[in-house]
């Protein structure tokens, strides 16, 4: 029997330097702004769309089709969608999957994600590598296309915007088993759910602290070890934060930081931090490991890192592993401490397992 769908309204993809990109409408019907970006990852989608490090950003799907194998409620990152809105080129209405709950379109007419398909995301793709990533609109209800530009003027550049405070908890939660061997405490930028997984599965009780905590707060849980974790926005305007870590390195106990967490890291050793010209998302990244000489293939997703040249005037730095694309910096350690941490996302989901190795190593750093 062959299904037939409703027509689906008109929706218009608006960049800041005036660039129009004409689709159809797919998620909810209305208007979003956000910074443009794109994933290369073939897979995941779902969680790409509940990782919070996307808050206040639109994705680009570089694959074709998404949406066809559905929705299933235990595959998320965090407490829901995280996204701004969503470009991509083939909306799947239906799925394939039989142990998926609901459809994308369902999902996102659920938590409100205004989306546009049926458009070239090739050519978009190109475009923001050429150009760079950039804020942009979409709407489907209006296709006033000097309207849409005026909007796009008043939101702001994700370059000194802080949005952790979005995302992270506002109070401390447990995650794990409580006879577990050993204790982390989590410092909470914009955590996904597999980091804690990650963790509790390797033997340790997690006290997740929201960014804002104390040096004594974290103190009182006795942990182990300290996990930074990922999180959204520019790590340059959050000088608070990065006076914490700088406070719970010197505690003396391991550290370990993913992605904004690295950045804050580097920042607390007097490192400073850049925007890209267009980030790296996706799960096909090869890095490589400078200590032991071998390449992994890493999933990935930051707009901002780490500054090679203060790395390379820094006696107490040593970089541990470096993207082979952009020949950025993707690790660092302190020397004579137990701290270290990644620009990439060694728990996936999506992804390889090539790096998970690096909760091996931090666990067994823990007393």
């Amino acid at each position: 029997m062959q299904i037939k769908y409703a027509a689906k309204p008109k929706a218009l993809l608006v960049l800041e330097d005036g660039k129009v990109f004409e689709g159809k409408a797919a998620g909810k019907i209305g208007t979003t702004t956000g910074e443009i970006c794109f994933n290369t990852g073939m897979t995941g989608y779902q969680e790409i769309f509940t990782d919070p490090s996307y808050y206040g950003q639109i994705i680009v799907m570089a694959t074709p089709h998404i949406g066809n194998y559905g929705i299933e409620n235990d595959e998320v990152e965090s407490t829901g969608i995280k996204i701004a809105g969503m470009v991509c080129k083939k909306f799947n209405n239906g799925y394939s999957r039989p142990r998926a709950q609901k459809d994308l379109q369902t999902y996102f007419e659920e938590n409100n994600i205004v989306s546009i398909s049926d458009v070239d995301t090739r050519a978009i793709v190109r475009y923001i590598r050429d150009k760079g990533a950039m804020n942009c609109i979409i709407s489907s209800e209006t296709l006033d296309v000097e309207a849409l530009k005026a909007k796009l003027k008043t939101v702001p550049s994700m370059a000194g915007l802080e949005l952790s405070s979005k995302v992270a908890t506002k109070t401390p939660y447990f995650f794990g088993n409580e006879n577990s061997k050993h204790k982390v405490a989590v410092i909470d930028f914009g955590i996904k759910t597999n980091i804690l997984r990650s963790l509790a599965e390797r033997n340790c009780y997690l006290k997740v602290f929201p960014m804002n905590n104390k040096l004594e707060d974290v103190l009182e849980y006795k942990p182990n070890g300290i996990m930074l974790s990922n999180g959204p926005g520019d790590p340059g305007v959050m000088p608070q934060q990065t006076a914490l870590v700088k406070e719970l390195v010197n505690t003396g106990l391991p550290v370990f930081g993913i992605c904004l967490g690295h950045q804050l890291l580097a920042q607390s050793q007097g490192i400073s931090t850049y925007k890209m010209h267009a980030g790296h998302r996706g799960i096909n990244h090869p890095v490589k490991n400078v200590i032991t000489g071998k390449s992994e293939i890493t999933s990935q997703n930051h707009g901002f890192t780490v500054n090679a040249d203060d790395v390379a005037k820094n006696q107490n730095i040593e970089i541990t592993h470096i993207n082979l694309n952009d020949n950025t910096i993707e690790g660092i350690r302190l020397k004579g401490k137990n701290v270290f941490s990644v620009q990439y996302h060694p728990e996936a989901n999506p992804g390889p397992y090539d790096s998970r190795y690096l909760f091996d190593d931090f666990v067994a750093s823990l007393n």
